[in-house]
């Protein structure tokens, strides 16, 4: 493997790869085959969304590490059944090793499937409420280096502004940019990386 100033890493296969995704095979895995393309299915973009809540203040290794874990804890992200869940519930999580035991998170997890709930009942859902931000269509980046990424933008300042409004929590614009190029809002793989236009295609075919 090398690394080249421009932000990409050269794996040993011949694919440049963004440098974030390292050497970890779970991480390389995220990265080649999840991580900027689109999702639209609404109980997904939940469940990314309430993980990446919980990785504030720590790495998205330490959350994708312990995924399964919290499939477990929260019921499959099935937004009807965590929405149900009670203050003994939140107790009992907080018990689960499996998961990132912080209380805020845990209830914010909650808040958010009845929000997501809410959405969904008004209609056209959840997916369409935070696809509108886009017109429909991923944002393609064009960036060459990780200098040209960035860590929040207007966008995300406005989506991060509705899904408070609607009761979400721990959804800050930081937060809400790195949601936004995980499901492929915006296909911020680095130009020269191997996925950069696959993503793109799949984000032409809407």
């Amino acid at each position: 493997m090398s690394d080249d100033p421009t932000g990409l890493i050269h794996h040993p296969d011949g694919c440049p790869r963004c440098r974030w995704a390292g050497l970890d095979p779970v991480y390389v895995a995220y990265h080649d085959t999840e991580w900027g393309v689109p999702e639209r299915d609404g109980r997904a973009l939940y469940e990314k969304l309430i993980l990446d809540g919980f990785q504030a203040g720590l790495s998205w290794i330490t959350i994708l590490r312990r995924r399964e874990g919290f499939r477990r804890a929260f019921l499959g992200f099935e937004p009807e059944a965590v929405a149900r869940l009670t203050d003994a519930d939140v107790e009992w999580l907080m018990q689960d090793t499996g998961i990132i035991r912080n209380r805020a998170k845990i209830v914010g997890a909650i808040v958010g499937a009845r929000a997501w709930l809410a959405i969904e009942e008004r209609g056209p859902g959840f997916s369409r409420f935070l696809w509108d931000f886009v017109d429909g269509a991923p944002i393609q980046g064009t960036a060459r280096d990780r200098s040209g990424i960035a860590t929040e933008t207007d966008v995300s300042r406005v989506i991060s502004k509705a899904l408070k409004a609607e009761g979400f929590t721990f959804c800050g614009p930081i937060i809400v940019h790195a949601f936004m190029q995980a499901v492929g809002m915006i296909n911020d793989h680095l130009v020269g990386c191997h996925r950069h236009a696959p993503c793109a295609e799949l984000g032409a075919e809407g």
